[in-house]
């Protein structure tokens, strides 16, 4: 649902900020790759270090290059399967690092095992939560359900609870035991959409096996 919603909005917002940068001649796959690059920076540096307030607002800045890269393509009319494959597997990279970021963290000077292995499934949940829509409209389904926790929700939660959780070092008492609560929510929402994915994906194929047979 964020997804839907909120990538409408931002598109409309950047869309003279995406014009801008095809007039100086910037291209979309490198906006991919430069949003992507700061993304894991910002995860891979800032995170391990407990710096979550600096880490999240790097990754803000550099997560809108998602939403700017399409934009630039369309309006340049220059749309392709190697884009859209591009900006697809590199997501997958900066969603790996948030999170590899967080178990670093947990694993280190964080010193919380328990939290280290929840980060660690937000990681391998999220990828599998995407493999299954791509493998399924890969053999042809349809895969159509959205589930309760996607990449939107994810990356919301976990980053707006890691920019607070982060002000504890400016003196806010307490905040941090909100990344811990959000990690909790996004492994058990991306574990109940991977459910509903595989549920999905056995029913549509059973339906369209049943059609098959019924048409030979």
């Amino acid at each position: 649902m964020l997804n839907k919603y909120a990538r409408a909005f931002f598109t409309r917002v950047l869309t003279p900020f995406a014009a801008l940068l095809l007039r100086l001649g910037v291209s979309p796959d490198a906006v991919t790759l430069i949003g992507t690059a700061g993304v894991m920076a910002g995860a891979l540096v800032f995170f391990p270090m407990g710096e979550f307030f600096w880490g999240t607002i790097v990754i803000t800045i550099f997560v809108f290059s998602d939403l700017v890269d399409g934009n630039m393509a369309r309006q340049a009319g220059i749309s392709s399967r190697w884009g859209a494959f591009l900006d697809s597997t590199l997501d997958r990279v900066a969603d790996g690092a948030i999170f590899g970021g967080f178990a670093l963290w947990y694993a280190g000077s964080g010193d919380d095992n328990v939290l280290c292995a929840v980060a660690i499934f937000c990681l391998a949940s999220g990828q599998v939560v995407s493999y299954t829509k791509a493998r399924g409209e890969a053999i042809g389904l349809p895969v159509a359900v959205n589930g309760l926790v996607e990449r939107a929700e994810r990356l919301v939660i976990s980053l707006v609870a890691a920019g607070f959780a982060g002000l504890h070092k400016f003196g806010v008492p307490g905040i941090q035991v909100l990344l811990p609560i959000a990690l909790w929510i996004v492994a058990v929402g991306s574990l109940v959409t991977l459910v509903q994915r595989v549920v999905t994906v056995r029913r549509e194929a059973a339906e369209a096996d049943a059609a098959d047979s019924g048409g030979q």
